[in-house]
């Protein structure tokens, strides 16, 4: 089993006890998104509408709140795959690489939080290659990607362009473009929409 699916292990079974675990990870994830991961653990409960005392009952360190947050992160670019995979395979693949560079870009804090021994991180990784690899395997079937590239230089490549600075989100989306065209096979057909 890997780290994403356990989240739903760690999830309470009541109701009103994983209504609260759940209001925790909202009011986590968007604190540290605006205020980073040090935000005072007590300005997450009062924002989960919840005292300290459940805070720490269901996230016994400020590690595992940042971890439980950042596995749900991923466990939502895991699901995006299923979400997309009706689309023609250039345009699956295409979208959910969108999705996937959203998070990236979005995530930094969370990944330089974690314990990089704990194995999270080795494990999210596998389970975002899981999604994305039958994505870019119907795409190459299809003669629109190169035989040569693998799920692995595909992340690399867009956990780059993720990285980077950019004026705005048009130029991200340029540059992301021109790394797209980079594996499109040479003579493929182009896609019939301009679609995700």
């Amino acid at each position: 089993m890997t780290r994403v699916a356990e989240l739903m292990l760690r999830r309470p079974v009541r109701a009103d006890a994983r209504r609260n675990f759940d209001a925790l990870v909202e009011a986590a994830r968007a604190a540290f998104a605006e205020l980073g991961t040090d935000v005072p653990l007590e300005e997450i409960a009062r924002q989960a509408g919840v005292g300290i005392g459940t805070l720490y009952r269901n996230f016994p360190t400020r590690e595992a709140l940042i971890e439980t947050v950042y596995l749900r992160e991923v466990e939502a670019v895991c699901l995006a795959a299923d979400e997309v995979a009706d689309l023609e395979p250039w345009a699956a693949l295409k979208a959910w690489l969108r999705r996937f560079i959203t998070y990236v870009g979005t995530k930094k804090a969370l990944i330089g939080a974690l314990n990089r021994n704990s194995g999270t991180l080795s494990a999210c990784r596998d389970s975002l290659y899981d999604a994305g690899g039958p994505l870019l395997l119907r795409a190459q079937q299809a003669g629109l990607v190169r035989a040569d590239v693998s799920i692995d230089d595909l992340m690399r490549l867009i956990t780059g362009i993720a990285a980077a600075n950019f004026v705005d989100e048009a130029q991200r989306d340029r540059v992301m473009e021109m790394a797209l065209d980079g594996f499109r096979l040479t003579g493929a057909p182009a896609p019939a929409s301009s679609a995700p």
